[in-house]
């Protein structure tokens, strides 16, 4: 990076890795939120011990308590052994809790007891266990909005925000897109076997001229697009193609008297569409929740043309069983 902001990010990532301190890193989807959480276990004492990371938006509500926590035998029905949760296996090293506005409330009440305490309690066990974990979480969402409308526990927000950081979308690191670009550019032509590309000025200002609403990855993507694409060592303009969702969302117009739910649901259904079904990217655009999209889809009894991934035959008896028992295990 080159940009000043991103400088002071880094260097305040630095100074602060060597201690135990949770560290709430916010940014919008594409930034590198988790490449920075990563930067900062590398950089602590804590190197040498395995970084774990969970996604709370990829796992279901009802499995999410079991794999961060951990359940004994016999906990509920279908747990034929013992596992240890994330927090176990992040024990003396770094903990990334990526998505962290996804967690349900009950949750983040446990949560902050494993913070407070310093201590996990498995499903089903009877004695808590010690535990020394450092605590990183990630949200692209704006935390303190949530906390008012009482979607995010105040307490465990003031628990994870000890120190903040903000990473500047790619709109703003303007310096920095070229940069990225030719790095993107010199790994993907080695990843794909080509010959080593290079921009043009005239590729090099198209780049700069978007605003790159999905950020780094959007651009690490598009130039491996172009790098595949491309007839020569030279990338054209012509080569570098970016889907230009921003303007097609522009023109897209509702007709006048239908109802404002009406619209909310074409406006949901029409993002899904360009987004070719990603329900993550779409709940970005839409600035919503990930859960809040799913909510509204079933709402809709809308059936995605893309197959969704079902869970295994086990997993699906767990999910069940957790629910069954959430209420014993709180």
């Amino acid at each position: 990076t080159q940009d000043p902001e991103m400088k002071k990010v880094l260097q305040l990532a630095s100074n602060i890795a060597p201690s135990r301190a949770s560290v709430l890193i916010c940014g919008e989807s594409g930034t590198g939120k988790e490449l920075l959480a990563k930067f900062i276990h590398s950089s602590s004492p804590r190197a040498k011990n395995r970084f774990v990371a969970v996604n709370c938006a990829a796992i279901p509500e009802t499995l999410l308590e079991g794999e961060l926590f951990g359940y004994e035998k016999g906990a509920f029905t279908g747990a034929h052994s013992a596992k240890p949760g994330k927090f176990e296996l992040a024990n003396n090293s770094t903990f990334l809790l990526d998505e962290i506005t996804e967690m349900p409330i009950l949750l983040q009440a446990k949560l902050l007891r494993v913070i407070q305490e310093g201590e996990v309690e498995r499903l089903g066990a009877k004695q808590p266990q010690k535990i020394n974990v450092r605590l990183i979480a990630t949200t692209n969402r704006n935390l303190v909005e949530m906390v008012q409308r009482r979607e995010f526990r105040a307490d465990l927000y003031y628990r994870l925000n000890v120190i903040p950081l903000v990473i500047p979308p790619l709109k703003n690191r303007k310096r920095d897109i070229e940069i990225l670009a030719k790095f993107f550019l010199g790994v993907s032509s080695i990843v794909n076997n080509k010959e080593n590309r290079h921009l043009s000025p005239e590729s090099i200002q198209k780049l700069l001229s978007w605003n790159w609403p999905g950020n780094i990855r959007e651009l690490e993507n598009v130039i491996e697009r172009s790098v595949l694409l491309s007839s020569s060592a030279i990338v054209t303009p012509e080569e570098i193609h970016i889907n230009g969702f921003e303007q097609q969302q522009k023109t897209f117009d509702f007709t006048p008297g239908i109802t404002l739910a009406e619209a909310e649901k074409q406006l949901i259904l029409k993002t899904l569409e360009h987004t070719g079904q990603n329900r993550t990217r779409a709940a970005q655009i839409l600035d919503i929740s990930i859960r809040t999209l799913r909510n509204k889809l079933h709402e809709y009894h809308f059936v995605s043309p893309v197959a969704e991934t079902e869970l295994p035959i086990e997993k699906s008896i767990e999910t069940n069983v957790i629910s069954l028992n959430r209420g014993g295990y709180g």
